[in-house]
């Protein structure tokens, strides 16, 4: 679930950006490219975890799946945390020396 709600993140954060490239005042490349490393960080997790439990892989658990959506959407809520933490930094910089 992790790496599913982050692909999913990160092709809505793609669509976003390359409908408004041109205009990227709000860098949304940077929080496409969050995502994305976060989805290629699960994927890699979950390539590992598989090749030590193969055939227990695939057994699925309530509990389990609720732990990793939690995780996931944590994940999304961090990342954007982050992203509006870096528009706090670099944006009213830009709109300070616009209007001097």
């Amino acid at each position: 679930m992790i790496l599913i709600i982050t692909t999913i993140s990160a092709i809505i954060s793609t669509v976003i950006w390359y409908k408004n490239a041109s205009n990227d005042k709000l860098k949304i490349s940077t929080l496409c490219f969050m995502y994305w490393g976060a989805s290629l960080m699960w994927l890699v997790d979950m390539i590992f975890e598989y090749s030590e439990l193969q055939k227990e892989f695939f057994a699925v658990f309530m509990q389990n799946i609720i732990n990793d959506s939690l995780l996931g959407i944590s994940v999304i809520a961090l990342g954007l945390v982050a992203w509006g933490i870096l528009l706090l930094i670099h944006v009213p910089r830009k709109i300070l020396k616009n209007k001097n």
